[in-house]
């Protein structure tokens, strides 16, 4: 699922890779699939980007835009986007599709649900996106402690789990990110927040800044692919892969739980409930 580290990386990969390249032709759903939400006048996106040239990508959040002249494109969730440069490897499903006038193309399909948001350039109107867009970014010096303590709210019960990755309080920070950020900082996803210190706090803002920049800069996690279809380079600490195996930083074994409608993984001994 794209994460904020896996749409930072992409998009520093698309503007390496994909700028100035003119899409010739799109295609839409040549594979169908349940969950693909799209968003948009769908029957408009063939006037909308064919002839349009890529000028840049950002991550906004966990969210991945690709701008043109005139038209900016979205992708959320489990959309995974690929690109190829051989012909011969186009995959013959997809659910959406970038041809370009230099035989290359931008391909993506769909894990679970994906959305795609196609619009006029600076016109999203989702409301999920204007959200991303609007707070401040981890990665900038605008996400302060300050900013960040305020977004606990007064005497409300949440759980780290809860307050970290719901409401879209730190877009981009779901449910993947959180298991190393919690573990970097010692507190388990169920740790009831009404109980924390302001030394806990602090310690979970430096996590949160210190952790997401650190996926950043290594080319998003390795449970994740990049533009090329490689796994990110850095190498999570908590996830379904070290279920068991020695924590890190105590050799306690890596365990998990049902919890909030998904799973999470802990270290009993190293972070505190």
């Amino acid at each position: 699922m794209l994460e904020l580290p896996e749409s930072y990386a992409l998009s520093k990969q698309i503007n390496e890779k994909l700028r100035g390249k003119c899409i010739s032709e799109i295609k839409v759903l040549q594979s169908p699939h349940r969950f693909a939400f799209f968003k948009g006048e769908v029957d408009a996106y063939p006037d909308m980007l064919e002839g349009q040239t890529i000028e840049g990508a950002r991550h906004v959040g966990g969210m991945l835009e690709i701008d043109t002249e005139d038209t900016m494109l979205v992708f959320a969730d489990g959309l995974t986007p690929r690109f190829y440069e051989d012909k011969k490897q186009f995959p013959k499903k997809h659910q959406f599709a970038l041809f370009f006038d230099d035989d290359t193309a931008l391909i993506c399909t769909i894990r679970m649900y994906g959305i795609i948001h196609v619009y006029p350039k600076g016109a999203d109107d989702d409301g999920y996106y204007i959200s991303s867009a609007s707070k401040p970014d981890p990665l900038t010096d605008a996400f302060t402690y300050e900013y960040f303590r305020n977004l606990y709210p007064d005497g409300k019960k949440l759980s780290a789990k809860a307050f970290l990755a719901t409401e879209q309080r730190i877009p981009g920070l779901g449910n993947g990110v959180l298991q190393d950020i919690l573990w970097d900082a010692g507190i388990d996803p169920r740790f009831p927040m009404l109980q924390a210190t302001e030394d806990d706090f602090r310690k979970l803002y430096d996590s949160v800044v210190r952790m997401l920049r650190k996926m950043c800069d290594e080319g998003g996690r390795d449970v994740e692919n990049d533009l090329l279809g490689n796994p990110g380079g850095y190498i999570s600490q908590l996830s379904k892969r070290s279920l068991e195996e020695p924590c890190m930083k105590c050799g306690t074994p890596i365990q998990k739980a049902a919890y909030m409608g998904g799973t999470v993984y802990f270290c009993e001994k190293c972070q505190r409930r």
